[in-house]
């Protein structure tokens, strides 16, 4: 069975950072491509990063380039989603699912096997 887990959310100043990750059992990250969403209140899911299923291509939604970068282990099964100059903005409930590439747009219902979230908050 599929399974995806999310970890590492918490509440951080604005200006922190934080490591968020994804661990999947079920199947190996060598045939699925991993993306990262996050919804706030009241706002549609929307798509932040995409890693392919090879791990040697990656892309990002304009508001996080330059301040998160995806990564993953394969050894661990997992992978990352490191957060730095976060922003009161980024304040949501992040998600990572699975999908057989990663398109130029991170679309969510291109995505399944969702895990069920971690929350970041960015707040003083």
């Amino acid at each position: 069975q599929l399974r995806l887990v999310e970890s590492g959310g918490g509440l951080v100043q604005p200006g922190g950072s934080l490591r968020l990750s994804c661990a999947a059992s079920g199947f190996t990250l060598d045939y699925t491509a991993i993306g990262w969403f996050r919804q706030a209140p009241g706002k549609e899911r929307e798509g932040v990063s995409c890693i392919s299923s090879s791990g040697t291509s990656t892309n990002y939604a304009d508001s996080v380039k330059g301040r998160f970068t995806i990564s993953r282990d394969i050894a661990e099964n997992t992978v990352y989603l490191q957060m730095n100059s976060l922003l009161p903005e980024d304040t949501a409930v992040y998600y990572c699912a699975g999908a057989r590439q990663c398109l130029t747009t991170i679309y969510y219902l291109d995505f399944g096997s969702w895990g069920p979230g971690t929350q970041v908050t960015v707040s003083s």
